[in-house]
């Protein structure tokens, strides 16, 4: 061991500051190890874990979500967390591959891969899903029929649609609003089979034979399917007063996690609500958030990038996750979990939004 420190004493003289600080550290870990002799009982992790310092954006009443001690004994550099529409959570152990459900603080389980109870969690169903798999499938709103895609929303239906490309459902799940193309002249399966057709085609004439077959198909099924406009995006919700402008919403998504219990349009630089209104204005660093919260009166917005969460009057946070809008008492607040090495568990603070 003597020999090991003489050795890290002459590689740190010959070397400069950033090596330094790595051999300091690395010393003061031997340094531990040697006062601490064989036959000692090393300190538990947990208890280690403990000495770490509460995360800055852990907050002065902050609630229990899940106890990582006692039965679980489960550590939280091993685990990953996925929600669901519920506020349920999805604890995995990446250890023994084992699942948690955590609701309301009470943690079932462990749950094997492939249980039915894992159905509504985010990337957990995508990852069990073949790749040839319609997205659509397993929704309860949506109906797949060949190539044709048809919503049923509290009683009422919508379509069939040629083409899907997004759907949303409000928090109360009293709304919803899809972007859906009427008319696809051209489906999957007619793409393939001409896709087959062309590469079998011996001859240059085949292959322009084959073009105009299909150009004359495509022509004979926009005009029985209402002609060009049926081909357009459009928008289809329940909520009164809506209109679409792709121009406007241009790069933009349907949301419906921005503000609580509403649907609304995010781009790049903006927020726009169904009836084209634009609500706010964001910041250029807003660009590429993996989340963005409008308050309840549209007056500011937060955004999450980069572990960091960032108001619009400038004041940010760190070290959280899970953020989400959430009402309580009447009060919509804007959420976020953490983890604290201090009671080995994860926690949730709320800020009223």
């Amino acid at each position: 061991m003597k020999k090991l420190i003489l050795l890290l004493l002459s590689v740190s003289f010959l070397s400069g500051n950033p090596l330094n600080a790595q051999v300091n550290r690395l010393l003061n870990k031997v340094s531990k190890s040697v006062s601490n002799p064989v036959g000692n009982k090393p300190e538990s992790a947990s208890k280690s874990a403990n000495q770490e310092p509460e995360p800055k954006c852990a907050c002065d009443q902050p609630e229990l979500v899940l106890d990582l001690g006692g039965k679980l004994k489960l550590m939280y550099s091993e685990i990953t967390i996925s929600t669901r529409d519920d506020g349920a959570l999805l604890v995995k152990d990446r250890t023994s591959g084992d699942f948690y459900i955590v609701k309301e603080g009470n943690p079932e389980g462990p749950v094997k891969a492939g249980d039915s109870r894992l159905a509504g969690f985010n990337n957990v169903d995508d990852a069990d899903r073949p790749k040839n798999a319609n997205a659509w499938t397993n929704n309860e709103y949506i109906t797949v029929s060949g190539d044709k895609y048809t919503i049923k929303f509290n009683g009422k239906t919508y379509g069939p649609y040629g083409q899907l490309n997004e759907f949303k459902v409000s928090k109360s799940k009293d709304k919803f609003a899809a972007i859906v193309i009427e008319n696809v002249p051209f489906s999957e399966a007619d793409s393939k089979k001409m896709e087959a057709a062309m590469n079998n085609a011996k001859t240059d004439q085949e292959k322009m034979d084959l073009s105009m077959k299909y150009s004359q198909m495509m022509m004979q099924k926009m005009q029985q399917g209402g002609g060009p406009n049926s081909m357009m995006a459009t928008l289809v919700t329940n909520i009164p007063g809506t209109t679409y402008d792709p121009l406007k919403s241009v790069g933009g998504r349907l949301n419906s996690d921005v503000k609580y219990d509403d649907i609304l349009f995010t781009t790049s630089d903006k927020v726009i609500d169904l009836s084209n209104k634009v609500l706010l204005t964001l910041k250029p660093d807003a660009s590429g958030a993996e989340n963005i919260f409008v308050n309840t009166a549209n007056t500011k917005y937060a955004y999450y990038k980069f572990g960091t969460l960032t108001f619009s009057d400038g004041t940010t946070m760190s070290d959280m996750f899970n953020l989400h809008l959430i009402k309580t008492g009447g009060q919509v607040y804007l959420a976020y979990m953490y983890y604290s090495p201090k009671k080995n568990a994860i926690m949730q603070c709320k800020i009223p939004f």
